[in-house]
């Protein structure tokens, strides 16, 4: 059975968006990684630690899925992040699954 990793992404945004990270959590591999402009943390801990921070410094995220492209075990996604509602950030997120479709990397790039 293939694993649909394009709604496992969806799934991942939209969970991000509600700042759920429980849902986020049980998506994520125990060595997940992660990389973005101003963020580097590897392991499950550590990501979850990085991504709580990120939510407590902002009171809404709002994710808007442009498209996301998908080869092999990785989805890239084009994505317009509003935060509180005000500020637009335009980013690429490099997501990996493994063979248990959970998130093992993510790559994020403004742009």
């Amino acid at each position: 059975m293939k694993i649909d990793i394009k709604n496992k992404s969806m799934d991942y945004f939209n969970s991000f968006s509600e700042k759920n990270i429980t849902k986020i959590s049980n998506m994520f591999s125990s060595n997940v990684t992660l990389r973005d402009w101003d963020i580097e943390a590897d392991g499950k801990h550590n990501v979850l630690e990085a991504t709580e921070n990120i939510f407590s410094s902002v009171d809404s995220i709002s994710i808007n899925i442009k498209d996301i492209y998908v080869h092999n075990d990785t989805t890239i996604s084009e994505l317009v992040i509003v935060l509180d509602g005000v500020e637009k950030i335009l980013v690429v997120d490099i997501i990996v699954f493994n063979e248990s479709g959970e998130i093992c990397s993510i790559r994020a790039y403004k742009g």
